[in-house]
């Protein structure tokens, strides 16, 4: 009987195109009905901060480089992956992340807690030679990212693309991305006031690759590892509390 039904369907090319039409509309309607309900899914973050024009740059290199391949950035609620990378990553900690870097493959560990965990001499050493501190490892070393010069001239256009998808840059972020990205690389230069100005207070500001003389991708890679779950400490509300007592 199952075998005749099909024989019918599969001869009959209108009802087989409307079988497939139904069954593909169940699946996009169980994909997009849970976005009417985003706002009551995406926790409340008053601290989430902006990436910087330097970080932003950074996430792109860490985007060209197929970083997100190996590393994964979302940490489920399992308790094994709470225990051993920290506090499961809430939505909010992506508003600003476009596209998203959750990944589901780990060849290395997931970074969504990276931030602050290493000094940028150890991300350095890191990219330069994996294996330098952390032996057993599989990564490929990245040498050329020291040597190559950041390209800055159209971080002005990526703020502005990043603005049309909804994250919420200023005309002034935007015509200040490049004097920004060289300020927040070297905070003795007249351009680093700029920037914590408009980032904020909290906002990383040094050499990052230990050439102060030189802006490489290297710096801006790093400045985007350096930041990596820390935009929001929703995650984190003891810290949170702790850094508003006076």
């Amino acid at each position: 009987m199952k075998e005749f039904f099909h024989r019918k369907l599969e001869r009959n090319a209108i009802g087989f195109v409307l079988a497939i039409v139904g069954v593909a509309s169940i699946g996009g309607l169980i994909e997009i009905a849970p976005l009417f309900t985003i706002q009551e899914t995406v926790e409340d973050a008053p601290d989430m901060r902006l990436y910087t024009p330097l970080e932003l740059a950074g996430r792109n290199l860490y985007i060209r480089e197929g970083c997100y391949a190996c590393h994964s950035q979302m940490i489920r609620t399992l308790r094994d992956e709470v225990e051993r990378y920290g506090p499961f990553s809430l939505a909010v900690e992506s508003k600003y992340d476009h596209p998203m870097l959750w990944g589901s493959k780990r060849t290395g560990p997931d970074l969504a807690r990276l931030g602050g965990k290493y000094s940028d001499a150890w991300h350095v050493a890191h990219l330069l030679n994996p294996r330098d501190v952390v032996p057993e490892s599989v990564m490929p070393r990245y040498g050329w990212l020291q040597r190559n010069t950041l390209r800055i001239e159209d971080l002005g256009d990526h703020l502005s693309a990043q603005r049309a998808v909804g994250v919420p840059y200023t005309d002034a972020m935007i015509a200040n991305a490049v004097a920004d990205a060289r300020g927040q690389a070297n905070a003795d230069s007249s351009e680093a006031a700029g920037v914590s100005e408009r980032y904020g207070e909290a906002t990383h500001i040094r050499d990052f690759d230990g050439n102060p003389h030189l802006l490489t991708e290297m710096d801006a890679l790093v400045a985007y590892l350096q930041i990596v779950g820390q935009l929001t400490q929703a995650a984190h509300p003891e810290a949170a509390a702790k850094r508003d007592q006076p």
